[in-house]
């Protein structure tokens, strides 16, 4: 199978867990013997076409005039130009089964490419507007978002989503017929979460040199994700633990009102902001704390609690989205309600207190993973949702050209010239 994949990050240039799926769904098809190809953003520390890890990837560079991030829709469209350019001279000597689009900043890109190489779409929706905005559309960018996603599920054969969550969220926004869609999760690769013991000790004793409990957050500083929820419990848990200490890994527009909140609740000391994490550091980072918590508001997935529960970390999640599919109650996990900063202590207290549950926890998780998360596996159940795509496409193919061959011709009731009757089709 020949896979033409897009996305707008792709390592070394890493935002967020979409970047590390695309990356490691991308060579584990390349390992299973699929030719993929990545076209993505540019980086510096990146050759601009290369074979990485089995995966050619094209990276594009942005066309003049530069427009900033923050004026998102006109950023997407510029990005989307020069994104499409780059992938239509890929077609020049590599021929497509299959485009594979993750979410919509590559939706334009992709409905021109599946048309040119006459191909169906595969899109994977990673999230959505609505839902990062707990169900609301608050302004135009966001309606236009929205109906940015809505057209990229219409135009692909198939959609893929991470979570049964998401499935149902999809069908809902999107009026999607409930075939279409398939349910792939994310997936983690264990050995590479299995940090160096003496880069962890070293991390621990510098974190805390006195020996208090650690607790982690990991991911992008956006409201949806909760943060302000971890925050907001410190002052309890520093009570019942003095000296507990919270590491916040990942950067986002929310950065500065989080610190604010941690001054305002006067635990700013007992927190360290350390910025983006490269996937290697991270994997020290959760080793060396005690407990890591994924607290959010709005999750389709949680890729940061695989993470996590691979490097050995007992973890406490929102009851929501798809955290709850993989954490099972004081099985693989503890889960509270989203943004309740109280519930959220008491769980982060029960796994402090309790060290054989938290090791049991820790066991038990990455038993799961191990049977149901891999990589290679998530890669054969998207490479079939890619046979069905193209079989689907075949199909339909085929009955246009069946219509077409049906002459026009007055029936008993003349009903072929009005549209109507059995051409026998």
């Amino acid at each position: 199978m020949n896979v033409l994949m897009l996305s707008w990050e792709y390592p070394p240039r890493v935002v967020g867990g979409l970047g590390r799926h695309v990356h490691a769904l991308a060579t584990s098809l390349a390992r299973a013997g699929h030719e993929v190809v990545v076209v993505s953003r540019d980086h510096p520390d990146a050759p601009n076409d290369a074979v990485v890890e089995g995966v050619r990837v094209v990276r594009v560079a942005e066309d003049p005039p530069l427009v900033p991030f923050a004026e998102l829709l006109a950023w997407v469209m510029a990005f989307n130009h020069s994104l499409t350019r780059a992938a239509l001279r890929v077609l020049d000597d590599f021929t497509p089964d299959v485009v594979h689009a993750h979410d919509w900043l590559v939706a334009h890109a992709a409905k021109t490419l599946k048309d040119a190489a006459g191909v169906p779409l595969v899109a994977t929706v990673h999230a959505t507007e609505a839902g990062r905005h707990q169900g609301f559309l608050p302004g135009p960018v966001s309606r236009a978002i929205h109906s940015v996603e809505w057209w990229l599920t219409y135009e692909a054969r198939r959609v893929v989503t991470c979570s049964a969550y998401m499935r149902d969220e999809v069908l809902r926004l999107f009026a999607l017929p409930p075939e279409k869609v398939d349910v792939v999760p994310n997936g983690i690769d264990l050995a590479h979460w299995h940090a160096d013991a003496a880069r962890v000790a070293a991390l621990r004793a510098h974190l805390a040199p006195d020996g208090a409990p650690l607790l982690v957050y990991a991911g992008r500083l956006e409201y949806e994700k909760g943060v302000q929820t971890v925050l907001q419990a410190l002052p309890r848990l520093r009570r019942r633990h003095p000296g507990v200490r919270l590491v916040i890994a990942g950067v986002g527009t929310h950065e500065d009102e989080l610190r604010a909140i941690a001054r305002s609740l006067r635990v700013g000391r007992a927190v360290d902001f350390l910025g983006f994490m490269s996937p290697e550091d991270l994997a020290v980072l959760a080793a060396a704390t005690d407990c890591a918590v994924v607290p959010s508001l709005y999750e389709p997935f949680g890729m940061v609690a695989l993470e996590c529960a691979a490097a050995g970390t007992p973890l406490v999640v929102a009851d929501t989205g798809g955290l709850r599919e993989f954490v099972s109650p004081g099985v693989t996990g503890l889960r509270f309600p989203p943004g309740d900063p109280a519930a959220l202590a008491d769980a982060v207290t029960r796994i402090l207190r309790d060290q054989v549950l938290a090791q049991r926890l820790v066991r038990d998780a990455r038993d799961l993973l191990a049977r149901d998360y891999t990589w290679d596996a998530i890669a054969r159940r998207t490479a079939t949702g890619y046979e069905r795509a193209v079989r689907e496409e075949r199909a339909l193919q085929a009955g246009f050209v069946a219509e077409a061959k049906v002459p026009l011709r007055v029936l008993y009731d003349g009903s072929a010239l009005l549209g109507g009757g059995d051409t026998g089709a």
